[in-house]
Parts: structure tokens; sequence; C-alpha cells
């Protein structure tokens, strides 16, 4: 038996081998073509967009914050200044886990839990990517140390220099110059899109005082920087830069010297003083005690600081020249006083008998006068604003009726804002028929004119308020708006009239010579303040109850605990013949308007009208 033979067939080999060829080479030209059509695409039809994405990922747009500007006093005394400081800070997008990142920093830095708090609530907020993210302000220089060493472990993680707002006088200016704090969620939810780019690299803005009403000023104008980085986020250079605009410098009227000599005079008492200047109406010291340090909120205050601030009794954090509300007791009567001549409801000699108490037609009430035995048979005038004679104006209240009082006082700016170039003045109450109506839905009493007469009642005023009232006496009528800031970036403002007082001359000259014996007259309230001056003064001494004392009771002082004693008031300018300085001094519970509050007075005036040797200058 044979077997059988195979022999290979090449020609069908061949064929095959010609047709898996001929396959992998149409996949590989199709895959080539396909290849190229990619290159194509990528180098050719989408060059721009993908060198676009590409630049994204190593260039960035950084912003350059600018130089928050610098405010001086008037005499180019520094109040508030920028300070390097270095600054650590985080950049979310380039850390690979933020938490391990945060605990790790901890063992290098002080971080506090307040800073975390306040970095995560910065990092909640809207924000442009890439931004970094402020987490310690203030870094020593054996922390910036240890941050070098380890910087190769800390992806996203910026130490730089930056300016942080500085107060070298602390306490003494915070409540008119204020401070900056960091930007909060609310304040940040309320940008406008071009406020969100002016703040893009800048964390603080002002919070209270000039630094939030100049804010706009202070701030200046963002700049930008292109820069390259690595993979790791790390610059390599700056492609291009536009530099920041500094914001603009402003120059107060305000007084270092006087201002510190004015809370040196309140001699720990809580209070407020403010001075004007009667020419101009520039705010020469505006006083609130006690204060605070406005370097404790730059950076964000700590919560032990901030309890201890906010709870205490004293309300150091409460500006008083500016939002206390207190019964100006006596301190309007020259203005009741002159509003009477103005309506002719009395003369110069016109005169009232003073028991010692007012009475009514049919009524029973007694209206007391503060001296128990009464002013004499005839007070006239220029007597009763000396002495202070209630009677005198409860009886010049009611024949002058609410109606002819609130339209005179309103014009010495009482019951109004003098719009003073500070946020969240208060109006306090100059009271009204239509105010008393829509306060309490009650009519208007003629025993409310009489209480209204000697500053009691429902009337209410700023220390601000008063000090503009008697600065208004001053300028015979002039009222001019209370301005805390006399240039910004070199460009003067000029006084603004708010009213010119409707009221004769002759009138407003018998006010004065009235207020002038109250400090030089022979039974002037405040006469002890006069001895010894080398300059004529006119003044007006106020006293406010802060509890009401019973119509058949004596006021005792011992009786009632320090906070429920009476406030103690006085108003006045100087020199007397040339007004140059107009003063209101407010002192909660001291008792005594000429006893207490006028020394404080005479202290300010010396220090603002005399010079080394005790003389009087010649231009202050």
């Amino acid at each position: 038996m044979s077997e059988a033979r195979h022999f290979k067939d090449h020609h069908r080999e061949a064929r095959l081998f010609f047709a898996r060829t001929l396959f992998a080479g149409v996949v590989i030209v199709l895959l080539t073509g396909m290849l190229i059509l990619r290159f194509y695409s990528l180098q050719v039809d989408h060059h721009d967009d993908y060198v676009t994405q590409s630049d994204r990922n190593r260039v960035h747009v950084l912003p350059i914050p600018p130089t928050r500007g610098l405010i001086y006093d008037r005499n180019g005394k520094l109040l508030a200044e920028n300070r390097a400081s270095y600054t650590l800070s985080i950049v979310h997008e380039r850390v690979p886990d933020l938490a391990e990142t945060l605990e790790f920093l901890a063992t290098l830095v002080d971080i506090s839990p307040n800073d975390i708090e306040k970095f995560n609530d910065q990092l909640r907020q809207r924000r442009r990517p890439f931004d970094a993210v402020p987490l310690r302000f203030g870094l020593t220089e054996e922390e910036l140390a240890r941050l070098a060493v380890n910087e190769f472990r800390l992806d996203g993680v910026e130490v730089h220099a930056q300016l942080v707002r500085y107060y070298p006088e602390g306490d003494l200016f915070a409540h008119s110059i204020g401070y900056v704090g960091r930007i909060n969620e609310n304040e940040l939810s309320g940008f406008s899109s071009e406020e969100y780019q002016r703040y893009s690299g800048t964390h603080s803005i002002g919070k209270i005082g000039l630094e939030r009403s100049y804010e706009s000023e202070l701030l200046g104008e963002v700049g930008y920087q292109n820069v390259e980085t690595n993979a790791r986020g790390r610059v390599l250079r700056i492609l291009d830069s536009s530099d920041p605009k500094p914001g603009s410098d402003l120059t107060l009227h305000l007084d270092s010297e006087l201002q510190k000599e004015a809370l040196a005079a309140l001699e720990g008492h809580r209070g407020a003083v403010v001075a004007i200047d009667v020419a101009t109406g520039g705010v020469l010291a505006a006083v609130s005690a006690p204060s605070f340090d406005a370097n404790l909120f730059v950076t964000g205050i700590s919560f032990k600081d901030y309890r201890q601030l906010n709870q205490s009794r004293d309300l150091p954090l409460f500006n008083r020249f500016l939002q206390g509300q207190y019964p100006p007791g006596s301190t309007i009567k020259p203005v009741v006083a002159m509003g009477g001549l103005h309506y002719d409801i009395i003369t110069p000699e016109t005169t009232v008998y003073d028991p010692g108490y007012y009475k009514l037609k049919g009524s029973s009430r007694l209206y007391r006068d503060w001296k128990r035995w009464g002013h004499g048979e005839k007070v006239d005038f220029k007597q009763a604003i000396a002495e202070s004679c209630d009677v005198y104006f409860y009886d010049l209240g009611f024949n002058m009726g609410i109606d002819k009082m609130h339209s005179f006082g309103y014009q010495f700016g009482l019951g109004q804002k003098t719009e003073i170039d500070l946020p969240n003045e208060r109006r306090g109450i100059w009271p009204s028929r239509d105010w008393k109506r829509g306060a309490r839905g009650e009519p208007w009493y003629p025993g409310d004119s009489l209480n209204v007469a000697i500053g009691q009642g429902d009337v209410l005023a700023t220390p601000l308020q008063l000090a503009s009232m008697v600065a208004t006496i001053a300028h015979r009528g002039v009222r001019l708006r209370p301005q805390l800031v006399a240039s910004v970036g070199g460009e003067p403002r000029p006084p603004i009239v708010d009213q010119k007082v409707d009221v004769e001359a002759s009138v407003m000259e018998l006010g004065v010579e009235a207020m002038a014996e109250v400090v030089h007259g022979q039974h002037g309230t405040a006469r002890r303040i006069a001895d010894g001056a080398k300059y004529r003064m006119a003044g007006k001494s106020g006293t406010a109850q802060v509890v009401a004392i019973a119509q058949n009771a004596e006021y005792d002082s011992d009786a009632l605990s320090e906070r429920n004693r009476d406030h103690a008031l006085f108003v006045g300018f100087a020199p007397l013949e040339n007004p140059k300085i107009a003063l209101a001094v407010l002192l909660e519970n001291a008792e005594s308007g000429s006893g207490a509050a006028a020394p404080v007075m005479r202290r300010v005036f010396d220090a603002w009208l005399l010079d080394e040797n005790g003389e009087l200058k010649e231009s202050p």
C-alpha cells in the first residue's frame, strides 16, 4: 500500500501572502493617514486653541494689589501707614491635599484655630481661580526659615511680603480714622463686577471711620502681571505686567497733640470731646473714651480680644461723639433764648420771677429749678443764661410754643445729621408735634414744651451736634458742615455752608454776651474756669438726667449708683472777640457741667490757643 504524497501549493501561498501584505499595507496607510490628519488638525486647524490652552496651564494672570493711601494729621504726622509683613498663603488649586498641608504647616508655624476659621471663610468666598488665600500674617524670621527649608514639600504654599495697615497712635484715633479688616462674605456678595475686579489680590477693606467713608479714594487701582509657572505652580518668569495705582493720601483737620490733650483732660472718665475750627468747620479733635487699639482688627481680631471689648461695661467700641445720644440739658438754652428774642416773645429786659419752681395754670405739678430757692424776683435774659435759670426757660418755652422752638433750633442743626464725613452718624431728637404724633401716637402737651426748653424730656443730641451748634453761634449764625478731611490726594476740600440762620445780628450778639457771662460773670455757673485766663471765652454748662427723679424728691447723688448719676456737659468757644475754636464736652455720670466738664474745655482751649510759654498765639 503506498502513501499519498502532498506537495506545497506555492501559487496559493503566494496569493495568501500577497493578500495579507496588501491588507497590512492598507491598514498601515489608513492609520498613517489618520495620524497625519490628526497631526494636521492639531498643528494647523486647532493650533490657536491648543496654544491658548497650553498657555493657560503655564501662564497665569496674577493681580498686584495697590498700596493703600496714607492718612496724616494737619501737621503731617502719620496716623495710618502700611508696614511690610510676611504672609503665609495657600493657592488651593495647587495643593494636592489641603487637610494634610494644613496639618504639616501647623508643625512649622504657629497657626491658631482663629486663623484656620478665617482661612476657611475666605476659601468659601467667591474668588478668582489660583488666587492665594492668606492663612497667617506677620511671620517671624524663625518661621520663615522653617518654611524655606521645607519648601519642596509645600506645593501651593506661598510666602510673600505684603503691606499691612498699621496705626501708630493705637487707640487715639480709633473712632475717627477707624480701621481696615478682612473682606467678609457679606461685603463680597455685595460687590459689583467692577468692585470685584478692583479688590483682586486685596484682602482688606475699610470697616469703620474714615477708612470706610474714604475707601474708594484710599484703595487705589489694582495692577496685573502675566507669569509663567512650572507643573508645580512655581513662578518661573514674569512675561509682562501693569503697575498698580496707589490710593490717595488723606490730610486731616485733626491735630494729634490737641487730641492727646483732650483725652488726657477727661482723666479716665467715660465721655467725648469734639473741637471744631470755627472758620472752616474742620474737626480739630474728636475723642470718644474709652477707646480701643485699632490694630487688633487689621488682620483679624481674636475671639478673646473681641469678647473682652464687646462685653466691657464701658463700651469702648461705642463711638460716643458720633452715635451717643444724650439729653443736652441747659447747653441749648442760648439757642432757645435767642429764639425768644427773634420771635419777639421776650426782650433783653423781660424778667421772670423765680421762686424755685414753675406751675402751669390749672395744674398742680411743680416744674422745679435746679436751684432749690430760685434765682430771684427779676431774672432777665442775661442772668437766665449766666445762671442757667430753669424757671425763666419754662416760662419762655410755654409762651414760645414747640412750633417756634422746633423751627429755630433746627436751623442750628438740632435733630438732624451734621453730614460729617464719617459713616453711621445718628441724628438725635429735636421734638415737634409731628414727631410725637408719629413716635408716640400722642398730641403735644404744654408741659412737653417746658421740658424741651431746658433740653430735657425727649430732646437728644450727640456731642458732635452740640459742637456744631456752638460753632454756629461763634460764627454768628453761619453753620458750616463739620469735616475731618482737609485734602484728598493734595486737593483741598473747601468749607461747606449748610445753613445761614435766620436771625438778627443784634440777637446773636446778645446770645454771645450772655454766654460770656457764664464764664466771666460774677454769678456765672462756670466762672471758676476763667481764673488766670489769657483770653475771654463764652460757654454754657449742662446737666442731663439719666434716671427720672420723683416730683417731690431731691437729687441725691449718694443714693444713686455711679452709672445712674447725671451726665455733665459743657459747650463753648474762644477767644470771645475772634472765635477760633468751638468745643463740646460730655462726661458720663460726672454730674456737674460747670464743675466737671468746664475744666476740660478750659484745658483744651489753653492747648490750642497758648504757646509753650503760656502766651496767646498769634494764629493757632
